[in-house]
């Protein structure tokens, strides 16, 4: 059995999309590191802000969409503050989309 890639899995994580901004949290900067050990993720990500509303909807969303790959067997969820999110870490599309000029 491989293991997906890191490529593979920020790629499926594209399909997570927060739902306040109705974009994907790849390319909103939100996920910081995805690493697999034996078949065991763990992603640290943050959010916009620490009280979004779709907190638990995102990291479940998460969950689900890794946990669908081959060869993964479980998947941690690490949320963090720090460094805080701002506009700077989005992708170069998605400034584009939102008008950021970073």
């Amino acid at each position: 059995m491989t293991m997906p890639s890191n490529d593979e899995m920020r790629e499926a994580l594209k399909g997570v999309i927060d739902p306040e901004l109705g974009y994907n949290i790849v390319d909103l900067g939100m996920i910081y590191d995805v690493e697999i050990i034996d078949g065991n993720v763990v992603v640290t990500m943050t959010l916009t802000t620490p009280g979004c509303p779709a907190s638990e909807m995102i990291q479940g969303g998460v969950s689900e969409c890794l946990a669908m790959m081959e060869g993964i067997r479980s998947v941690t969820v690490n949320l963090v503050w720090e460094p805080a999110w701002g506009p700077e870490m989005m992708s170069p599309d998605a400034k584009e989309h939102f008008g950021v000029n970073a």
